[in-house]
């Protein structure tokens, strides 16, 4: 669809009944949510059945599966998101009776107003770094309305309204629609190119974050990471504009700065030094990695601002305990850990397989990969590989085309082949139904497999959970006194041998 143009924010007394074209995507979801507990009529629709059109359907809104022109009803207004193409018979119809239509962050932006806003945004670590602002909101009692585009594991949903000051939202940079906010607080967290298919250049997208942070209300703040080539600009050019920036980082330059890192596991002990204070603040969280590490101190930077006490802020991320799809646990079958996540960028594919890695101990990593768009695939189809080889072995799936329609030559093949070390660690699998036994014919007890995308990849943790546990009960079976012989391993290569 391309970037959207910003638009001044409608108050939400006049935006009447609303109508959601894809009413059942995270972001969707969450606005309706909250405009359900504020007394909107709300419907909607979205091209399948889900539990979160269950859910809504149960808080009051009138939902429908497919799009279908007479579903538009009496509504006042359509809201409508960058996935919606534009021959959705929904929005053609808006557009001729001359219905009021919004972008999903105009409809956002409408009810933040008269809120604190609290807009967390950048290339990577937006959904996690909103999910633990939220957290230390919620657990000192300061009761926020929050929106995420995850869903947050100590609530069981991605937004809710709150009797509190402050709006905590996630500020989605892809289509430029994050320049529809005007935060307080806004926290960028990296910015390195991505969305290329609708910015056309990096210097087109670096150029948003600025715009982003010309939005920042009169004395507000910036809050951003540390020791990065695009923050660090970004930092400058907002200091030479007089706003004030507090940073992040583990350099002990940062104002909040990470030391001490101990992964152990599924777990991350750290400590936050401040560089007012002679001492600085331990923390354990229960999420693995570095990276979340700084998402920690992002947040209690954040939080201070606000007003919260540093120690109270620490204390509270204490009890987070993850968003979804954020190195999310599916669950152990036959010894075989799965985790899900969200990661559809070399950077943060990079990122989460090292902390896999941290995760698995002595056992192997295994990589399923979706790549996500046609175009992200196309440009950064090298950048995968090289991110890929940090796992021992490697299934790559087909790309989930989402809004886009296939490019000629511009399959996941493009990726396994940027994979250095194949064809033994490598495996491309094109067909969605064979990956499931597929992985499962490669895993070893004491693997940790990874599934990595931003599409229906998330799907396939359960399925290859059920082909684990028949191959172990399978395995069990043979290993008796009647057992013949051992069996094979399913086809294709032997797995890559595990590390020392």
């Amino acid at each position: 669809m391309g970037l959207v143009t910003p638009t001044e924010p409608v108050p939400l007394a006049e935006l009447g009944q609303v109508h959601f074209a894809g009413i059942g995507g995270a972001g969707m979801s969450g606005i309706a949510r909250i405009m359900l507990a504020r007394g909107v009529t709300v419907s909607g629709s979205d091209s399948a059945a889900s539990a979160t059109l269950t859910e809504l359907a149960k808080l009051g809104a009138t939902v429908y599966t497919g799009h279908a022109v007479g579903q538009l009803g009496a509504a006042d207004t359509l809201v409508f998101s960058t996935a919606i193409r534009q021959d959705n018979p929904e929005l053609v119809e808006a557009r001729r009776r001359g219905t009021r239509i919004l972008h999903r962050a105009a409809a956002l932006a409408s009810l933040m107003e008269g809120r604190r806003v609290i807009a967390v945004s950048g290339t990577h670590g937006k959904t996690s770094t909103t999910s633990m602002i939220a957290t230390i909101l919620i657990e000192t009692g300061a009761d926020p309305a929050y929106a995420i585009g995850g869903v947050l594991a100590a609530t069981g949903t991605g937004a809710a309204d709150g009797t509190g000051p402050d709006f905590v939202a996630e500020a989605d940079e892809s289509d430029g629609s994050f320049l529809m906010y005007a935060p307080d607080v806004a926290v960028i967290t990296n910015v390195e190119a991505d969305h290329l298919d609708n910015y056309g250049t990096e210097e087109a997208y670096r150029a948003s974050f600025d715009a982003f942070v010309g939005k920042i209300k009169p004395g507000g703040v910036l809050v951003t990471s540390l020791g990065e080539p695009g923050t660090d600009r970004l930092a400058a050019r907002a200091a030479a504009r007089g706003l004030r920036v507090v940073r992040y980082g583990e350099s002990p330059e940062a104002d909040y700065h990470v030391t001490g890192l101990r992964p152990h596991g599924m777990e991350t002990a750290f400590t936050i030094g401040r560089r007012e204070a002679p001492s600085g603040i331990d923390l354990r969280l229960f999420v693995p990695g570095r990276h979340n590490a700084l998402n920690a101190a992002a947040a209690v930077a954040a939080a201070v601002e606000l007003g919260i006490p540093p120690e109270k802020a620490a204390d509270a991320l204490a009890r987070y305990r993850g968003a979804a799809r954020r190195l999310e646990p599916k669950g152990e079958a036959g010894g075989v850990r799965v985790l899900d996540s969200y990661a559809h960028h070399p950077t943060e594919v990079a990122t989460d397989l090292r902390a896999a890695r941290e995760i698995a101990g002595p056992g192997r990593v295994i990589a399923v990969f979706q790549p996500h768009l046609y175009s992200r695939t196309r440009i950064f189809a090298a950048e995968f590989g090289a991110a890929l080889r940090l796992a021992d072995l490697v299934v790559v799936l087909d790309v989930y085309a989402a809004r886009e329609d296939p490019e000629p030559g511009v399959t996941g093949q493009l990726v396994a082949d940027a994979v250095p070390g194949r064809p033994a660690p490598v495996r491309y699998v094109p067909v969605f139904g064979d990956v499931p036994k597929t992985v499962a014919a490669l895993a070893e007890p004491g693997d940790l497999v990874l599934t990595m995308g931003a599409g229906d990849v998330t799907t396939i943790g359960p399925l290859l959970l059920d082909e684990l546990a028949v191959a172990a009960a399978s395995g069990a079976a043979e290993s008796g006194p009647t057992a013949s012989g051992p069996t094979g391993t399913g086809p294709g290569p032997a797995p890559a041998a595990r590390r020392p």
